[in-house]
């Protein structure tokens, strides 16, 4: 989702360094992946194509730190929009009360 981002903690020697991979678009998100010794994180989009990577040695990372965008629950939803807290959520296939 748009603003999820993963902070890197790498051990640049005699001091360390910070990277920051954020999903900069709608419908975009970041995922991680640790590989044969390598930390893979992407920003990726809706149909899976990968717009960024970054990539440490897994030995020296420090810290990995995923941040997600606070998301709403249907309620606090609700409230915003004036809809019943019920249709907000529904799955495909059920017939709103009437």
């Amino acid at each position: 989702m748009k603003g999820d981002r993963v902070e890197i903690v790498v051990d640049a020697g005699d001091t360390t360094r910070t990277y920051e991979v954020v999903a900069s678009r709608a419908g975009r998100r970041v995922e991680t992946a640790v590989r044969r010794g390598v930390v893979e994180v992407s920003e990726v989009t809706r149909t899976g194509a990968v717009v960024r990577t970054a990539r440490f040695m897994a030995t020296r990372v420090l810290a990995l730190v995923e941040q997600p965008v606070p998301r709403e629950e249907g309620a606090e939803k609700a409230e915003k929009t004036g809809q019943k807290a019920a249709s907000i959520g529904r799955p495909f296939g059920d017939v709103p009360e009437t």
